[in-house]
């Protein structure tokens, strides 16, 4: 009996993460004794790549960008993987020649689709600012492919009915999606250029300037102080001749001592100024 849903659930899951495909399916062929795995998906060559991969498919998905970079190489690989999976089943199930053919059309094609539509989706989480989304989007993907082949081993068709309706959800938000997820990178570059711009100049610029700082005069200009100190020379007053000063001191004193001389005598005057007699009454 040629197993198709299985062929296509495996494919659909490739798409998504391959690696984690072939390992699942591996480690339940040669744990599980599941009768439809091929032996060569057993074999501990086969189950030590596909877990080291598989790793390397872990760490990269929770890296912003990175991510989608891993999803553009692997687009060669992945539905290669789908086709080679759905070949090892179809003989394994003894078929002939053209249905082998006819599984690896139909598991890589599969894979190709759910490729597309994971990457799509992946490039629009990316358009987040923050890293949660993809860590939160990478898990998601990670149980759901182990999840969905483990579930087609044990009940393939439901498995691939679920797989479809997934695939065409998929397909149909990624149609609605593309628009919105175009102007989420271009709002996302316009910010980057944005802060470009507001961050100065670039390195290659040279040292930006540096402010320098000023002092400003906290006294009246040079011209002001220059005046004032004119006007203070011209209101001193100028100092007295020698000669009058002693003889001024000797009257002041003759007179603290002898209060009754010179009163008939003309009083010391400065310069200038009328002598006019003293006389006792």
């Amino acid at each position: 009996m040629f197993p198709v849903s299985l062929i296509f659930t495996s494919g659909v899951a490739s798409g998504v993460n391959s690696y984690a495909a072939v390992l699942v399916l591996g480690l339940l062929g040669r744990f599980g004794h599941i009768a439809a795995i091929p032996p060569v998906l057993e074999r501990p060559s086969v189950l030590a790549a596909a877990a080291v991969l598989y790793i390397g498919q872990f760490v990269v998905g929770k890296i912003p960008m990175l991510d989608s970079v891993w999803d553009v190489v692997h687009t060669a690989v992945r539905p290669v993987v789908g086709g080679a999976i759905g070949v090892v089943i179809a003989q394994h199930a003894q078929v002939n020649s053209a249905a082998a053919i006819a599984a690896a059309v139909l598991g890589g094609g599969s894979a190709l689709a759910s490729h597309v539509v994971k990457t799509g989706m992946r490039v629009g989480v990316n358009t987040s600012p923050e890293p949660f989304s993809n860590i939160v989007a990478s898990l998601l993907e990670d149980l759901g492919v182990a999840g969905l082949v483990s579930f087609a081993v044990f009940h393939p068709v439901a498995a691939a009915t679920v797989a479809a309706v997934v695939l065409a959800v998929g397909i149909a938000l990624f149609a609605l999606l593309a628009s919105r997820i175009r102007r989420g990178w271009h709002h996302r570059r316009e910010a980057r250029l944005r802060r470009r711009s507001s961050g100065g100049r670039m390195a290659g610029d040279g040292p930006s300037p540096q402010l320098q700082q000023v002092t400003l005069p906290t006294g009246p200009p040079p011209a002001s102080r220059a005046a004032t100190r004119g006007l203070g020379t011209l209101l001193k007053p100028a100092p007295p001749v020698a000669g009058e000063t002693r003889r001024a001191n000797g009257f002041a004193n003759s007179r603290s001592r002898w209060p009754w001389r010179g009163m008939n005598r003309t009083a010391a005057c400065s310069p200038g100024e009328q002598a006019w007699p003293t006389t006792m009454d």
